[in-house]
């Protein structure tokens, strides 16, 4: 176990607050925090604050004190940091400049999406989610990927690629589909751009494009990033899917899980760019597999 604690230099509320991180897991953070009787509502996404007097008996009950530059360092690299960037009061603003580039002067459509991204029963399908697949491209696109015939289309879907979601897989992507052809239009899209983008999301139902699809390819690619995040992040993924579909019982979602990793699993490669294979197929693989154990199933 690896719990640190800085010292209480941050003031609030008429004291001083220590940060208290794990830099290996957020589980094993909140059950260091429970069996140190801390709030819940101390908890902000991936550290909580506590105030100074808690400070002697958290160092006596294992918490390792470090300096803040130190805990900030080891918690970036255990890759359980939430980056600033995707913070719920950060993201809106990150989310808007990115549209602006690549729509200008639209800034009506961009809020009506980004509202929907932040619909309170999306745990993952989420702001954060729409901002990673939006830097996946990006990254994707900087080592020479192609991006197809329409240099916009795989940026505008990924914007309309869960814009509609209910947690129905072919039905919220076929309805996201048709909110990108209702809606882009009205931005003075050309028309074949917005079939290619509407073909594009509804791509994203199999994540299966054909070889010579390079804006499908770079797309699905970015879509699938998360599988190949270090562990602890892989793990925060897996359990925000999980939140997504709380009414299912237990039992019924493992099988379900299950399915969808052993059909990731045999898909032969997983990414379809060199620059997706060259970055993220081993750790994805490895991340697949480990969870399908974690869920009581045996690998393909």
């Amino acid at each position: 176990m690896a719990i640190l604690i800085d010292p209480p230099l941050w003031p609030a509320h008429g004291t001083e607050f220590s940060h208290l991180v794990s830099d290996v897991s957020v589980e094993e953070l909140h059950a260091f925090a429970a069996a140190a009787d801390l709030p819940t509502r101390a908890f902000d996404r991936d550290h909580y604050d506590v105030p100074s007097k808690r400070f002697d008996d958290l160092v006596a009950r294992g918490a390792l004190p470090v300096p803040a530059t130190e805990l900030a360092r080891r918690l970036i690299r255990s890759g359980v940091r939430i980056p600033a960037r995707q913070r719920p009061e950060r993201l809106d603003g990150v989310l808007a400049d990115a549209w602006d580039r690549l729509l200008p002067g639209h800034a009506g459509l961009a809020a009506q999406l980004i509202t929907r991204w932040s619909e309170p029963h999306r745990q993952y399908h989420d702001r954060a989610h729409l901002l990673a697949v939006l830097r996946a491209l990006d990254l994707l696109r900087s080592r020479g990927e192609a991006v197809g015939s329409h240099p916009r289309a795989p940026w505008l879907a990924a914007w309309f690629h869960d814009a509609v979601y209910a947690g129905v897989a072919g039905q919220d992507e076929e309805e996201s589909a048709r909110l990108a052809e209702q809606l882009l239009p009205q931005a003075g899209v050309p028309a074949d751009e917005v079939a290619e983008v509407a073909r594009l999301v509804r791509l994203t139902a199999t994540h299966w494009p054909e070889a010579d699809d390079a804006a499908g390819r770079l797309l699905c690619d970015a879509d699938l990033e998360v599988l190949a995040r270090p562990r602890p992040a892989y793990t925060r993924y897996s359990a925000a899917v999980r939140r997504e579909y709380s009414h299912v019982p237990a039992a019924d979602f493992a099988v379900g899980r299950a399915q969808v990793l052993r059909t990731l699993l045999a898909t032969e490669p997983l990414y379809a760019t060199a620059t997706g294979r060259d970055l993220w197929e081993v750790a994805a693989r490895e991340n697949l597999t480990a969870e399908l154990a974690d869920l009581g199933f045996p690998a393909p």
